[in-house]
């Protein structure tokens, strides 16, 4: 995976840093609580939600397990349409396909719409380096370019900036871009909205060179899906000579009745819309109709290795709704930036630990940054249990271990800083597996429980200094139902 957001501080630290930021705090509490809100409204309104959620994950289910098969089945059908179809091991291979295939047209600037994957492999800078500028058209991605910004949000990457922050970027850099910001321009909703308008329409009757990502693929008829609300993603699909999309290998779908499914819960679970305004489908290359020249590049980047986990392969799943940052108390407080990746929130915490390893500091803190409050998995339309992989992901950490890398199969060596947590789940291991040990020591805590400290010690203090340390009881449960013969005596 790109190193575009390594060199950063371990997730408690970029957090304690962001936590501190009270202007940023507020922005994420009044976004994430509002589109919560809404989207809990959108939701109740379908009886079947339930239904279509369960649908969803056995779809996604089901695809990853002959994944192989629908890869080579969408290849043949984009082919036969008129598109090129190429494979891309990682984000250097990806990057070197399309900024080739740009180079080729001639063109020294390109549109790009739904580009996650694309910011997942640095793109934009593999472009640069190679003379090529490429323009970010969804209006938020454009606030984060023009702001030399990072996304923090999966559905909303500046979701960190206020009205007032954004008219100060489009006032200041705008022109330097393109067309410059209206004079006057106030923070009214509707004049940013219409600024951004004007500087990017330009750029769309201009641009002979288009890249975007897709939200689905259907392997059956080698279409493409983009879903968006802004407009943005109808003219870079359509306008440019050449189009070229980035797709994660995930992004796949059987048939075109999966579509149903998740174009229900998808809208729902991130905008809080029944339905996207914009819904885009193409399929391969049409006489005078959309681009001449489709090709599709296949990103892999470390999914068949996450494929390869039993456990953290359901992260694969994932249809980018966002919902579960929405519902994340720690991301609420802490942003996105403190994730270190594209991808940002309880998702992201799973995710780029398996695409890119835990051999880093910000890798290896990614899956603790989380209280396992279960709130990401209640909302999560194809239900990813993320508190179940962040623990397995933890373990991982913690103890090593064979995993998956580039194809072959290696052994992590335990990451630094854990000795003490080793040591003490190694004791609690040996001392669970002898019930003689297990019983002594728990009558030994009930009779000294008088001495017990109300808070911990040592690096224990900051877990105690916001909690009450429980109360050991004065008896334990087997103790209790021994004397009780199972409240028996109690009862009678």
């Amino acid at each position: 995976m790109s190193g575009t957001f390594m060199g950063m501080p371990a997730f408690p630290a970029a957090a304690r840093e962001a936590v501190a930021d009270t202007a940023l705090r507020g922005n994420l509490r009044h976004a994430t609580r509002t589109i919560r809100a809404r989207r809990a409204r959108a939701v109740a309104e379908l009886p079947d939600w339930a239904e279509l959620r369960e649908a969803g994950r056995r779809i996604k289910d089901h695809t990853l397990r002959h994944l192989d098969t629908y890869l080579v089945q969408l290849e043949e059908a984009v082919t036969a349409a008129g598109g090129v179809v190429h494979w891309a091991a990682d984000a250097d291979e990806a990057n070197r396909i399309v900024t080739g295939l740009v180079k080729a047209t001639g063109e020294r600037e390109v549109v790009k719409v739904k580009s996650m994957t694309t910011q997942e492999i640095g793109l934009n800078e593999a472009l640069e380096a190679e003379g090529i500028r490429a323009y970010e058209t969804d209006l938020a991605e454009l606030i984060v370019q023009l702001g030399r910004d990072r996304p923090s949000h999966i559905l909303v990457p500046a979701i960190h900036r206020n009205r007032g922050e954004i008219r100060d970027i489009f006032r200041s850099e705008m022109g330097a871009w393109g067309r410059p910001a209206p004079e006057g321009l106030t923070d009214a909703p509707a004049e940013l909205a219409e600024a951004a308008r004007l500087h990017l329409r330009e750029k769309f009757l201009r641009a002979k060179v288009g890249i975007s990502g897709a939200n689905f693929m259907v392997a059956e008829t080698g279409t493409l899906v983009v879903v968006e609300s802004e407009g943005n993603g109808r003219m870079c699909l359509t306008l440019p000579e050449t189009l070229v999309s980035v797709v994660g290998i995930e992004k796949v779908v059987p048939a075109w009745r999966d579509l149903g499914v998740f174009l229900q819960t998808l809208p729902r679970s991130s905008t809080a819309e029944r339905m996207n305004p914009y819904t885009s489908m193409w399929t391969g290359t049409t006489e005078k109709d959309g681009p001449r020249a489709f090709h599709l590049v296949l990103l892999d980047n470390g999914r068949t290795d996450t494929l390869a986990d039993e456990v953290g392969r359901q992260a694969l799943r994932c249809i980018r709704c966002s919902a579960c940052l929405n519902v994340c108390p720690v991301y609420e407080r802490a942003g996105g930036h403190a994730y270190g990746s594209v991808y940002p929130g309880p998702i992201g915490a799973i995710l780029s630990p398996q695409l890119r390893g835990t051999a880093s500091e910000i890798d290896a803190s990614l899956p603790y940054a989380s209280s396992l409050c279960g709130a990401c998995y209640d909302v999560c339309p194809v239900a990813i249990d993320i508190p179940e992989v962040l623990v397995h992901l933890r373990e991982r950490v913690v103890e090593g271990g064979t995993v998956t890398r580039g194809g072959d199969k290696v052994v992590l060596k335990p990451a630094k800083g854990h000795a003490a947590e080793r040591a003490a789940m190694r004791a609690a291991r040996w001392a669970l597996v002898r019930p003689g040990v297990l019983r002594t020591g728990q009558r030994l805590a009930s009779r000294t429980r008088r001495l017990h400290p109300r808070t911990l010690p040592g690096p224990g203090r900051a877990w105690s200094a916001a909690r009450e340390l429980p109360r050991v009881p004065a008896e334990s449960f087997r103790d209790w139902w021994q004397r009780t013969d199972g409240g028996k005596k109690e009862t009678e």
